[in-house]
Order: structure tokens, then sequence, then C-alpha cells
């Protein structure tokens, strides 16, 4: 099954048709054995989850043309967190390889856009912020390619700013992470908020496991904290 799933799906994430891809990608007998690795003890679909996410962290960590020790830190913690300590180090060679190969984020978005739910695509832009500011800074590269993930992963352009405002924050950031005008009414606020508090819930990133939900429940908490920072400026409960 190897040859198939590297030709298939390998070969076309990182572009080149399909038995085009598998040459130029050079698989080798090593990575072969890596990616086998990855598909020990687990489903084909968790398989190709796995490496789906490796590859969006490996076009974000590389869009500024350097690779930090504290962005693979990142991915190695979030490994550890998200998918159990079992075959990280694995993982990680996997990453390494894809951070050296040309990768074609359309193939990936597709893959991804058919494995989750929406509420895990949007949980998935904050581990991608989460690795772009690993180094304490997120370029204009860095930046660009995370929003070009989002369209790509069909997130919409107010929840993009949502989650955006959560890492750039000024006087306006608290609207916009209520996705609201900032003379929207009482009344439209509220309802921006009780909307919200449906779509984020860390119910919805359940299939993403416990940790993820952690991470989800922290960013929830976001939005709590805009709308009581909106609701002292304007005096209301």
């Amino acid at each position: 099954m190897h040859i198939k799933w590297i030709a298939t799906i390998v070969g076309a994430l990182l572009g080149g048709g399909i038995f085009g891809g598998l040459i130029g990608y050079g698989i080798g007998s090593v990575i072969d054995g890596l990616i086998n690795k990855e598909y020990n003890g687990v489903s084909r679909e968790q398989g190709d989850f796995v490496i789906s996410f490796l590859l969006l962290f490996a076009k974000v960590m590389k869009a500024d043309g350097k690779v930090m020790r504290s962005e693979l830190d990142f991915v190695r913690l979030w490994l550890d967190n998200n998918l159990g300590q079992e075959n990280t180090q694995n993982r990680i060679e996997l990453l390494k390889e894809f951070l050296s190969k040309d990768i074609d984020l359309n193939q990936v978005c597709s893959k991804i856009n058919f494995t989750l739910n929406y509420a895990s695509r949007v949980q998935l832009l904050h581990s991608l912020y989460g690795i772009a500011l690993s180094d304490g800074d997120c370029s204009k590269e860095e930046k660009a390619t995370i929003e070009l993930i989002a369209s790509l992963m069909r997130i919409s352009e107010q929840d993009y700013k949502t989650v955006e405002a959560m890492y750039y924050k000024n006087n306006d950031s608290s609207y916009v992470i209520l996705q609201v005008d900032k003379n929207a009414s009482e009344d439209e606020i509220k309802k921006a908020y009780k909307r919200l508090c449906l779509k984020y819930h860390p119910d919805r990133v359940a299939s993403l496991g416990e940790k993820a939900q952690q991470i989800a429940t922290q960013k929830f908490q976001e939005i709590n904290l805009a709308y009581e920072s909106i609701k002292k400026e304007r005096n209301f409960s």
C-alpha cells in the first residue's frame, strides 16, 4: 500500500503530477520507511490527517526563508500534546523533509477541507499563528501565508479577522473579535456574542482531541474578554 499512497498522496500534494511528483520528491527508502511508520497502528485517514498538518506547518515555517529552532520545538510540543509522544520523532523527520520541498497548498488544503469540520479548520489557524510567533515575531511573509491558507481552507474573512485580532491587539480588537462595527448597538453586540459563543464552543473541535479542546477553551475566553471589555466601555450589562 505504501507505494500507492506515496504516489497518490505525497506526489500529488507536493506537485508535479502523481508519478512525476513521486520521482521529483526522490522519496527513497528512508522516507518510505518514515511514512510507513506514520501509518503503523493508525488508519489511513489518521495518517493523512497528520501529514496534511505537517505540510501546512512546513509551509508557514519556511515562508520567511529561515527555520528557527523555536519553531521546531513548537511543532514537537504540538505533536506531543495533540497526538501523543509515540512516533513524534518520526513526524519531526517528515516535517524536516517537507521543509526542503515545494508544497502545493491547494492540494493540502483540499484534503484538510475534506477531513476537518469548519470549527476545526479555524482552530488550526491558531496553531499556525503559534508557530509563526514562537520566535517572538510573525513576519509579513508568514502572516501572508497563514492568510492564504485560511482562504484555501474556506475560512470566512470575518472569522479570519477574529483569529488575527486575538494575536494583534489594538483599540478596536474587541469589536473585530466579536465581528461587529464599533458603532454597533448594544443589541447587535449581544447577538454577536451569543452567535460566536455557539460557533466557537470548544466542543466543536472535540474530534481533534482533549489537548486541542483545552487550547480552544483558552481562545474561547478571548471572546468572553472582548465582550466584557465592550460592556465595560459601553457601560451595559
